[in-house]
């Protein structure tokens, strides 16, 4: 979390200290701030599709366990 914020913050000195027409600034800041929500965004669906990956394999095992305990019981006559 610090180095993010840390990389934030020195590439908006960067981009306000360059030597460039405040719409050139603008573009830069407009093109920083989506490559930020990009990178957010890109983690954020790697992360949900890995957790619905685990509760679906964690469905699976429960389900081949419950097949498995009912093939195992003794039948009653």
């Amino acid at each position: 979390m610090t180095s993010f914020a840390v990389a934030a913050i020195m590439m908006a000195l960067g981009i306000y200290n360059l030597e460039a027409s405040f719409s050139a600034k603008g573009f830069y800041a407009m093109a920083a701030i989506m490559l930020v929500h990009s990178a957010v965004t890109l983690t954020k669906t790697l992360r949900d599709r890995d957790e619905a990956e685990k509760f679906h394999n964690r469905l699976e095992d429960a389900k081949t366990e419950k097949l498995l305990m009912d093939i195992n019981k003794p039948e009653r006559v």
